[in-house]
């Protein structure tokens, strides 16, 4: 347990860091804002970039592993997402929602807790973890996003508008380019390498730290919208911690037939808690933050019980 929460702790020392820098005012009221948009004009992009060009197909040619992770994301995300609806949130909220219950923070918290518990095998389900919960299923969730804004505004013509936002989306281009550059087998210039790993390793203390920026900003109290936000958040944050992995494991170990060891690698990155990307579409799209916020800190302080408990359930000790 000692372990799981010295990895966790700087994730509460940067969300900590932006609260208290907002509340005694040396940050101002936009700065959660402008953080935030650099996270995904510049640093999420070098990230995601850099992370498909180094993609190798045997790396990756790992096809049971990758349909039980990604069949256990999908799952949870499109359950939240209709429960949402049915609810009458609006199609883009929904969306944000179901990728909060849905999106491990596999970047920040999956590898230094996958080497810990798993050593260097883990690096290789870490890596094919990651692509698909920062590409694939972030992809699906801003596609949906999209979708729902143009509904908002014009529903002719739909489809090429909805295209036409995609392609601008930095979170959607910057994956794809590192696909194609891959594809060509040419190594990235020294200095090109550098700059991306410069940029990408900024995104995750910035998020952090616009997130506490966010959660600092004091907000008239009392509205109908207030009230449904704990409750909705604790929804989210169960469905994450105990939902997810459990469905990781039956697919993993009834459907799939994993090996012994691939199953609990599995099952603990489907168990990390939500990571910082719902919480960026959210202020990228100006849609209402606070069910993510709240979810992505209850869901982290959630994880350190619910993470140490499995791992020594599994043989770990941490």
């Amino acid at each position: 347990m000692l372990s799981t929460l010295e990895i966790l702790l700087p994730v509460f020392g940067l969300i900590f860091a932006g609260f208290a820098c907002r509340r005694r005012g040396v940050l101002g009221p936009n700065a959660a804002s402008e953080l935030n948009r650099f996270v995904v004009w510049l640093a999420l992009p070098a990230l995601l970039f850099d992370t498909m060009a180094h993609a190798t197909w045997q790396q990756l040619y790992q096809p049971a592993f990758v349909a039980t992770f990604s069949i256990a994301c999908a799952s949870v995300f499109a359950l939240i997402l209709a429960m949402r609806l049915m609810s009458g949130r609006h199609l883009a909220d929904a969306s944000v929602d179901a990728i909060a219950a849905s999106y491990p923070n596999t970047g920040y918290i999956g590898f230094p807790l996958g080497m810990i518990a798993f050593g260097s095998a883990s690096l290789t389900p870490t890596t094919i973890a990651t692509i698909l919960v920062a590409c694939v299923l972030f992809a699906l969730a801003i596609v949906l996003i999209e979708i729902g804004l143009q509904t908002e505004r014009t529903p002719h013509k739909l489809g090429l508008k909805v295209l036409r936002s995609l392609a601008r989306n930095p979170l959607i281009a910057s994956p794809i380019a590192g696909v194609l550059f891959a594809s060509i087998h040419v190594p990235l210039p020294a200095s090109a390498e550098t700059f991306l790993k410069l940029l990408g390793g900024a995104a995750s203390p910035c998020a952090l730290v616009s997130l506490g920026l966010f959660l600092a900003e004091k907000r008239p109290a009392g509205t109908h919208t207030d009230t449904d936000v704990p409750r909705i958040s604790l929804l989210l944050t169960g469905v994450k911690l105990l939902v997810q992995p459990a469905l990781t494991w039956w697919l993993a170990a009834r459907v799939f037939a994993l090996t012994p060891a691939l199953i609990e690698m599995a099952v603990v990155l489907a168990a990390l808690p939500t990571g910082t990307g719902p919480f960026m579409l959210a202020e990228y799209y100006r849609r209402e933050a606070h069910i993510t916020s709240r979810t992505i800190l209850l869901s982290t302080v959630g994880s350190v019980a619910t993470l140490s408990l499995l791992l020594l359930v599994m043989g770990h000790r941490t």
